[in-house]
């Protein structure tokens, strides 16, 4: 048995039975050049499949195609649209399963949070199917009693949606579902780390009833030049993207050019803030929640962990026990609830932010180096007595690294939480309502877990400030994204 065969093995479906062209028009085809784009599995290193490496052209082909489909996907009735919104989140729960294993082959991700990210992409559809039916407007008298003042939203129209590989269903979904409830058409540039889940769910959609064209996926190593030509197309309203903020700072370039509308969802840095008067217990769960959810490799992770003085060694002594104890494996191993990260290029940035922070006085607690196997594998890893200056603290470590250092006053710790140029999420764990309330309040974030290690709900607005983006995904805040406002001044 050779090792493709040893994964499959694992697995409840056949990797060669997943679609590997670009998804355009409805129809499968392959990229106008004869390259290909190798998916790498993180666990094993090995080559998974290739897909087709579109060009220029073929996203000129996805934004014809999207085009044309948005004038009767806009007209279509908001109940028809609601309806396959929600066939969408049925058949992705009634495939689950499939679909987690497939993010665990292709991301690393521990099968157990796979799951989880099945499941909660699939809600991003049932929570838009409703709000597709609730899209209301406003009407009123103007102050001077003039006339009326009308108020609608109408789908802004084609847009282009770039996902990253961390998550690949639901920040995909994110963005799909709340347009295809405003009635606009879109095309997805996936990641190539993670384009096999986009695929999938492409498939999903067409069975749902997504009309042909509504919905495009189309991969590239070129992302660069295709989603420029994208941006400049006059066809094109809308860029929502969510990646890196240095990437995202280039798009708002390009987007400048015909002045696109933008959502940004960008990089983060969130402080974890513990008080001495915490409940230590609940601190813990929820550290290991913040910290440890896809091994890190998440936005909202738990990245600067502030600890009071006075629970400082205990909090990091049983963080470090629960984090050391973590079984490291393959993702798609049922056992495994730390899998690897995404490449050798993200395990070697995460070695040299652990061996910084150590020569500048960091003690190790729980591992800190790489494991020697073939796979991409970084120990959960606890530092403790992290400085200032260690360059983990200024850059989003996107691994599982727990970086603790101290604090006596609470000024002192909200100066350090907002001394970065990211602001999407923030934790404090404290038993004093009025304090948590008034650190959440001074907190440079769009977000902030109060006695809380998660807060993603597809019914809240996720979304940060600074340079961790603009504008808001999920809730209400999610479909208006997607919508152009319209005033109209009547008489009557």
């Amino acid at each position: 048995m050779n090792a493709i065969q040893k994964i499959s093995a694992n697995l409840s479906f056949d990797i060669g039975s997943i679609p590997t062209d670009l998804y355009i028009g409805g129809k499968w085809r392959a990229a106008s050049t004869a390259q290909r784009a190798e998916v790498i599995d993180p666990s094993t290193g090995l080559t998974i499949a290739s897909v087709a490496d579109g060009s220029v052209e073929d996203g000129m082909e996805a934004v014809a195609a999207a085009y044309a489909a948005a004038p009767a996907w806009a007209t279509t009735a908001p109940r028809k649209r609601s309806e396959i919104l929600r066939r969408c989140y049925e058949l992705m729960i009634e495939r689950k399963d499939m679909i987690a294993e497939l993010i665990s082959l292709e991301n690393g991700k521990a099968l157990s949070d796979a799951l989880g990210e099945a499941i909660y992409s699939a809600e991003f559809f049932r929570w838009f199917s409703e709000e597709a039916v609730r899209l209301n407007g406003d009407l009123y008298t103007a102050p001077s009693g003039a006339n009326r003042i009308l108020v609608e939203h109408q789908p802004i129209g084609v847009s282009v949606l770039v996902t990253p590989w961390n998550f690949p269903a639901a920040m995909a979904t994110r963005k799909i579902a709340p347009a295809l409830a405003a009635g606009c058409t879109c095309i997805l540039k996936p990641a190539t780390e993670t384009p096999l889940t986009a695929f999938v769910l492409a498939q999903i959609y067409a069975e749902a009833g997504v009309p042909d064209g509504v919905v495009n996926v189309i991969t590239t190593t070129k992302a660069g030049p295709v989603v420029s030509a994208m941006l400049h197309d006059p066809r094109v309203r809308k860029l929502s993207f969510t990646g890196s903020t240095p990437v995202g700072r280039k798009l708002l370039h390009e987007a400048a050019d015909t002045v696109l509308s933008c959502s940004m969802e960008l990089g983060g840095n969130a402080p974890f803030i513990v008080f001495e008067d915490a409940d230590l217990d609940a601190a813990i769960e929820g550290a290991m929640v913040a910290k440890m959810r896809n091994g890190g490799e998440a936005c909202t992770a738990a990245n600067r962990f502030y600890v009071q003085k006075g629970i400082a060694d205990a909090f990091s002594k049983r963080l470090a026990e629960r984090m050391g104890a973590m079984k490291v494996g393959a993702g798609y191993d049922k056992a495994t609830q730390c899998g690897p990260v995404i490449n050798k290029t993200a395990l070697d940035r995460i070695a040299g932010l652990v061996t910084d922070a150590t020569k500048r006085g960091a003690k190790i607690l729980t591992g800190g180096a790489p494991l020697d196997q073939d796979g991409f594998y970084f120990p959960p890893t606890v530092l403790q007595d992290v400085t200032a200056d260690s360059h983990i603290t200024a850059e989003e470590i996107f691994g599982p690294i727990a970086a603790i250092s101290t604090f006596e006053t609470e000024e002192e710790v909200i100066r350090a939480a907002n001394n970065t140029e990211f602001g999407l999420i923030s934790y404090v764990y404290t038993r004093d309502l009025s304090r948590g309330l008034r650190v959440s309040e001074k907190l440079e974030s769009g977000m902030v877990g109060l006695n809380r290690g998660l807060v993603s709900d597809p019914a809240a607005p996720f979304g940060g400030v600074k340079q961790s983006g603009l504008g808001r995904e999920g809730a209400h805040h999610g479909i208006l994204e997607f919508c152009e406002t319209k005033y109209i001044a009547v008489t009557w």
